[in-house]
């Protein structure tokens, strides 16, 4: 979420007088950049066709009194282009070219107070709201600009300020430059701090790169420890000798084996002759005694 802007104190005054100034400069720069787009594609349009341009929305600027209090020198009138005659009704405030002997070609913005239709045409008798009579000659439909729709206070002081070379300088040229470069150190800065984010970033991929690396290298080293260890204690295996027992006795002599890994293995058979002719001699030698 982005912190709230301080404003506390004479900088953050200034700050906030300069953030309102740049703001209106931006708004009123982009207002004219596209009425202005809006105005020369209508007159391209126009010209290819062959025609006199007819934009359906156009501003003008009041130069005289006529219409104080409710218009006065210096505001800006946007005018709306009337498509149908019956939607000028009494009491519109319309602007049109003047057809009248004093004024003929000059563009009046005056309110209406009758309406009429002659041989098919639509006729509006206009008067200012600041004369005390009508204007001498009534406008044409033909002939109607627009109706007023929205007035601008004193915007045209603004538009004569602009058209100076000081004006020019101070309302489009330093504003535009300011935000120009506002924007600018805006990017360095993101800039900087997103090449500080992957720095951050890579030396974290880094630590935990040679944690593991480390981690591995210790389970190799215990691996090869007990392997060791174990190689070291662990006993001899038992050798159990093969052995023979030899039991005696009237009848067949039982063999009892043990398996003995260095003595091979011999059965004794059931012929015990020698062993009875031992005997008999040890018997005679008894008896010569």
């Amino acid at each position: 979420m982005k912190p709230k802007e301080n404003y506390s104190g004479f900088k953050g005054t200034i700050k906030f007088i300069a953030n309102i100034f740049s703001w209106t400069a931006l708004v009123l720069l982009i207002l004219i950049a596209l009425f202005l787009a809006y105005y020369t594609i209508n007159n391209r349009i126009a010209a290819s066709k062959g025609i006199d341009a007819d934009p359906f929305i156009s501003l003008y600027t009041i130069v005289s009194g006529s219409m104080e209090p409710n218009i006065n020198v210096y505001d800006v009138v946007v005018d709306k282009k009337v498509k149908n005659p019956t939607e000028i009704k009494v009491g519109d405030v319309i602007t049109f070219t003047s057809t009248g002997t004093l004024t003929k070609g000059m563009v009046i913005t005056h309110r209406v107070i009758d309406v009429f239709e002659e041989d098919g045409k639509y006729y509006y008798k206009t008067k200012g709201d600041n004369n005390l009579s009508p204007d001498s000659s009534p406008a044409e439909y033909d002939y109607i600009i627009g109706k007023v729709i929205l007035r601008l206070p004193a915007l045209g002081r603004l538009q004569s300020f602009i058209g100076t070379q000081a004006g020019w300088l101070l309302v489009i040229v330093i504003p535009a430059l300011f935000i120009i470069i506002s924007d600018i150190l805006k990017i360095f800065k993101l800039t900087g701090v997103k090449n500080k984010i992957e720095k951050i970033e890579k030396e974290d991929r880094l630590q935990k790169y040679e944690k593991t690396k480390k981690e591995e290298q210790r389970k190799e080293d215990i691996k090869k420890r007990l392997k060791i260890e174990k190689n070291i204690y662990e006993p001899d295996p038992i050798i159990v000798n093969k052995k023979t027992k030899i039991i005696v006795g009237k009848n067949i002599p039982v063999v009892k084996e043990e398996h003995r890994s260095d003595i091979p293995s011999r059965i004794i058979g059931n012929n015990n002759s020698n062993y009875n002719r031992n005997h008999k001699k040890t018997k005679k030698k008894k008896k010569t005694n």
